[in-house]
């Protein structure tokens, strides 16, 4: 089996994985990054401040050949309670 790379990328750089994970193929590929990005956001959603702006991430696949795949995930956090309280006074 195909070994595949899955680099985390974020607002403060890159992480290259050095081990990879030998998978069947592109699905299973596919699977693998969706799951990772979403242990990505699920952590930057809850360590993020309630006005953090836009943050983006991604994994970034590749294989012995290079490149091969990339998964992106962008999220912001708006506090509403401030913007309804002000038009109240």
């Amino acid at each position: 089996m195909p070994r595949y790379y899955f680099d985390l990328r974020d607002d403060t750089g890159i992480a290259l994985d050095e081990e990879g994970l030998e998978l069947s193929g592109p699905r299973a590929v596919q699977a693998e990054a969706a799951k990772s990005v979403a242990d990505m956001a699920r952590d930057a959603v809850l360590s993020a401040p309630l006005t953090g702006g836009r943050q983006e991430m991604a994994i970034d696949v590749r294989d012995a050949g290079g490149p091969i795949m990339q998964v992106k995930f962008c999220f912001e956090i708006e506090d509403l309670t401030s913007r309804s309280r002000s038009r109240d006074h």
